[in-house]
Formats: structure tokens, sequence, C-alpha cells
């Protein structure tokens, strides 16, 4: 199949042109990519967990209940935090209150601190949110070819850039 030679070059595909006209352009498009990804990422998590039989859950609700059902221990809110790189504790807290109300999380007082595990009901949600992630990303996944050698280095290299965008962010804080 020919491919068709168009007038003119299109260059990157960015949202922000401005922001692609400087040192590193590549930049710019993987950044337009990310937001594409983040927002898909977001639609997925709600839809497939609504899926689950849990509605009314937002992104950050269901990342907060896959991370308390991690490894199946008791999480503190200070960990969530830190796992999910979440600055602003009170949407973690937020979002802990809104899984206990559900009845999918529960707290425990350790101490002076508080703990939250998962319920039955939550680990029911998170395994039926499992199988239908088997079903409709994975398969879909592995069949475009991305193989897992592929995805491992794409998931290094996006760990290796939130460091430098939390550096960046840390020095734009003190300007």
């Amino acid at each position: 199949m020919k491919q068709a030679t168009l007038p003119f070059n299109l260059g990157p595909i960015v949202s922000s042109a401005h922001l692609a006209s400087g040192e590193s352009p590549a930049l710019s498009e993987f950044e337009f990519g990310l937001i594409l990804a983040s927002h898909a990422f977001h639609r997925w998590m709600v839809r497939a967990m609504a899926a689950a039989g849990v509605a009314d859950l937002s992104a950050l609700d269901v990342l907060v209940m896959h991370t308390i059902q991690h490894r199946d221990k008791p999480k503190r809110l200070a960990d969530i935090c830190l796992v999910l790189n979440v600055e602003d504790t009170h949407v973690v807290t937020y979002a802990i209150k809104k899984l206990e109300r559900a009845g999918l999380a529960k707290g425990k007082k350790v101490g002076k601190e508080k703990f939250v595990e998962i319920t039955a009901k939550g680990a029911r949600a998170c395994q039926a949110y499992r199988e239908i992630r088997e079903q409709l990303l994975v398969r879909a996944v592995k069949s475009s070819g991305q193989g897992e050698q592929s995805l491992s280095g794409a998931a290094a290299m996006l760990r290796a850039l939130s460091g430098d965008y939390d550096q960046a962010a840390r020095a734009a804080a003190s300007l």
C-alpha cells in the first residue's frame, strides 16, 4: 500500500505549538501523548469499575482502592499517597471515606495511626475489575503487537520522567 505524500510537513503532533517551538519539540509531542493516554486511562478505570458493579467512583477512587488491595495488607494514608505520588492528602482522604461509605474499604486504628484495608466486597470488585481488564484490555494490547518487554521499557521511561517532572515542579515552586 502506497503512503500518501502531503504537500506540507505537519511536524510533531502537539497540543501547544508554542511549547513545541522550543528546544525539544519531541517532549511536547510526548506530553500530548501523555495527556491523551492519561485521560483514556482514567476513563477506562471508571468504566471498567462500573462494569465490575461499582459505579460512581472517580479514577482516583479506583486507584486508591487497588492500592489498598495491593498485597492484601492494611495501608496508611501516607503510604497510599506516596505510592500514587499524590501530594494533596485531602483528595486521598476523601477517596478513602467514599470507599468506606460504599463498603469497599474499612479503617482501623493502630495506636495513633489509621490504617485502611479492603473489605470482602472491595476484594470482589477488584477481582471483577481484573477479569474485565484481562478480557477487554490485555487481549487488545497483546493483539496490537505490544510485547511485555516494550511495555516494561515504556513503564521504566515514564517512571524516570516522573522524577524529572517532580524536580522541575519543585524548582518552579521556588520561582
